[in-house]
């Protein structure tokens, strides 16, 4: 599933060649992909016309603030995107034959197209009224925790949200309540730039190990925007080009590879059905002062 990395990667690449066109109109091929509204005649309908502002991110969402195409730049509501496990946003020529799995199609001005493909159909988009509140409609919103680049996310956060926990880290990590967009890749990869193992409880965790987790957490998410994401399996930028991250982890997807700070070979546990890749060494607390010195 794309991270937070990876939609960052998708915002910016949008911002780059989407905005101020008019959408034209569009193709629905796969309905249920159309979250809201139901209609499909409403969705297009109220599209044509209306041109794009500014892509924003929250979380794993893609969010597009719409304006219409007139002297005030009157709002024209919002468009957002979930990626979900295989979603891909494709900014493409309209004559360029369409991939496999396309599930809605929107057309602009100046002979493009942005189409949404999405092989497991798990995506969604939505279509939100200028006279609507957008969490009202993109119901997940409301379930967010703090970015990671917010000041909100402290130290001091982290320890009232750990003090009762009594699931491991990694588990918690996932919790998008907890932090919005962080996932299986950076939750590892920060784990292990902190010394921390997969299966420590949340509530046994000193105020040292959490300060270099909340900004292990930032750093990681840093260099993986640099890198323009990780590819897995499906994950694509605007663009059709993987993202580049996955060459450089330090865990994440090496089981049974040599550490690359220790050599001691990457394990892989499952937590609540979740993989989460580690050093046995360096995530141990047997090499845990050198391996610090030696990631950055």
């Amino acid at each position: 599933m794309p991270e937070l990395p990876e939609v960052e990667t998708v915002r910016q690449g949008l911002n780059q060649v989407t905005l101020t066109r008019a959408f034209m109109g569009g193709e629905v091929l796969l309905k249920r992909t159309l979250a809201y509204p139901f209609s499909v005649d409403e969705f297009l309908q109220n599209l044509t016309g209306i041109a794009i502002a500014h892509w924003h991110r929250r979380g794993k969402y893609l969010l597009a603030e719409l304006v219409k195409l007139d002297s005030n730049s009157t709002p024209g509501g919002w468009l957002g995107v979930h990626l979900r496990m295989t979603g891909q946003l494709l900014w493409v020529n309209p004559q360029e034959p369409l991939q496999k799995h396309t599930r809605i199609r929107l057309f602009f001005a100046e002979n493009r197209e942005l189409r949404f493909v999405d092989q497991r159909t798990f995506g969604q988009i939505w279509w939100v009224r200028p006279d609507q509140e957008i969490s009202n409609i993109i119901t997940g919103l409301n379930n967010l925790g703090p970015e990671p680049f917010a000041p909100e996310f402290s130290v001091e956060y982290l320890q009232a949200q750990f003090k009762k926990r009594q699931r491991p880290i990694k588990s918690a990590l996932l919790d998008q309540k907890l932090v919005a967009g962080v996932g299986n890749i950076y939750a590892d990869e920060a784990l292990f730039l902190s010394g921390i193992a997969p299966t420590t409880p949340c509530t046994t965790l000193t105020r040292e190990q959490l300060e270099r987790l909340q900004h292990q957490i930032i750093q990681v998410l840093e260099k993986s925007i640099q890198k323009g994401g990780t590819t897995i399996r499906n994950f694509l930028n605007v663009q059709g080009v993987n993202g580049n991250y996955g060459g450089s982890a330090w865990v994440y997807n090496r089981t049974g590879e040599p550490c690359r700070v220790c050599g001691t070979p990457i394990e892989r546990l499952k937590l609540a059905g979740r993989s989460a890749h580690f050093c046995p060494q360096c995530q141990g607390g047997g090499n845990r002062e050198q391996g610090t010195g030696n990631r950055e």
